[in-house]
């Protein structure tokens, strides 16, 4: 009986060392308030909203230099927008990292005295555990004593339940401040990037209207021409990627074997020397990037993506240099009327032009701007329903 009472008697002091320290870990610990946002992008949004609607309104109107130009000054003027937008949120983002950063080395000094010091506490209520309070119990002169130390125990035991959940409670706001911070500042690199991203577009935009201008000489017949030879080269390009080129067959070819040469200068619908190669998969045309090995390139196609990953070796000696990629390019983001560019536009250490696998060779030419005839050549790759096309060429 005697060593059941100890042991609940020493219960009750730890309880009451708890107890005493509650209030100060109250004290000290911060609140898990929200952190005040000093973001005002409203205005910028609106402004955003209202230049997208325009530059959708702008797309659609007659091709002429002053509405090209015009819609490319809206492009600029919404990446500057969307610029101005997101250093907004960085500032704003490394404010809160801030102010959490504070609150958790706040949090962190609290806890770590309260723990400290509660352990202080009860070791020193371990070392006093039982002597006198069981010679209380026994002695019966000291009754009142020992209902008024039991009650007192009995309120502390109630006190410190709440303080329990409330030490609970600041621990998990500490691990979730921590978390937060965490994801501020994964939100902040991402913020880095994309602001840079954002640059280097506005940068793009505007030598590709610097370009324009230079290109049309600030001319609208000039533009109309250069106009109607990008359209007549997209229209010819889709025919003979459809089948629609007149073709003959040469030889049976193997792979890395000059199979034609490029045309230096202008030729039909272009207007200098480069191959446009074009990888096609069944009646499907795919990203030539996908099959084509790294090497070393020079890319000035104003930003579009150089990221080979395949097995083939390029149609052109390397150094490469790129003056168009696949897809939602340059030109088709400068242009509103061409959808999408179907191969990439290359040249290379000399004007020899090889045949990536083995296969039979096509000869061919589609009747282009101004009735000229496009020359290329269509590889037919062995075994296999894959196809390479390789225009503004002569045929070897």
């Amino acid at each position: 009986m005697k060593q059941r009472l100890t042991i609940f008697i020493s219960f009750l002091i730890c309880i009451g060392i708890i107890s005493f320290f509650s209030p100060y870990l109250l004290a000290q610990t911060p609140s898990a308030t929200a952190i005040p946002s000093t973001s005002n992008t409203s205005d910028l949004e609106s402004k955003i909203q209202e230049l997208e609607k325009k530059l959708t309104e702008v797309k659609s109107q007659k091709n002429t230099l002053s509405a090209q130009i015009s819609y490319m000054d809206t492009q600029m003027h919404l990446a500057e927008l969307r610029i101005n937008e997101t250093e907004e949120k960085i500032v704003n983002s490394e404010k809160e990292i801030n102010v959490l950063g504070v609150r958790i080395s706040s949090l962190d000094n609290s806890l770590d005295t309260l723990s400290k010091q509660l352990l202080e506490r009860i070791v020193a209520g371990y070392k006093n555990r039982d002597v006198t309070l069981v010679d209380l119990v026994l002695d019966s002169k000291n009754t009142s004593k020992l209902v008024n130390r039991l009650k007192y125990y009995d309120l502390a035991r109630n006190r410190n339940q709440k303080s329990l959940l409330q030490v609970q409670e600041a621990k998990s706001n500490f691990i979730e401040q921590k978390d937060l911070r965490e994801k501020k500042v994964e939100q902040l690199d991402e913020l880095q990037t994309t602001l840079q991203q954002q640059k280097v577009v506005l940068d793009q935009q505007k030598d590709q209207k610097k370009k324009i201008l230079t290109d049309t000489q600030n001319s609208e017949s000039v533009y109309q021409n250069l106009l109607q030879q990008a359209k007549a080269e997209y229209v010819a390009i889709q025919q003979i990627t459809s089948g629609g080129g007149s073709e003959t067959e040469l030889r049976n070819v193997t792979k890395g074997e000059t199979i034609a040469t490029l045309i230096s200068g202008k030729s039909c619908n272009s207007n200098g020397r480069h191959l446009h190669f074009i990888v096609k998969e069944g009646d499907s045309v795919i990203d030539p990037f996908s099959k084509l090995k790294s090497v070393d390139y020079v890319n000035d196609s104003n930003g579009d993506a150089f990221n080979p990953s395949g097995s083939w070796d390029w149609p052109l000696p390397p150094t490469i240099s790129l003056h168009q990629g696949f897809g939602n390019t340059w030109f088709v983001r400068t242009y509103s009327w061409y959808p999408s560019h179907n191969g990439i536009d290359i040249t290379g250490a000399s004007n020899n032009v090889s045949a990536v696998e083995d296969g039979t060779l096509y000869k061919g030419t589609y009747s282009g701007f101004n009735g000229c005839a496009l020359s290329y050549v269509r590889l037919q790759h062995k075994d296999s329903n894959i196809s390479t096309l390789y225009l503004h060429v002569y045929p070897n």
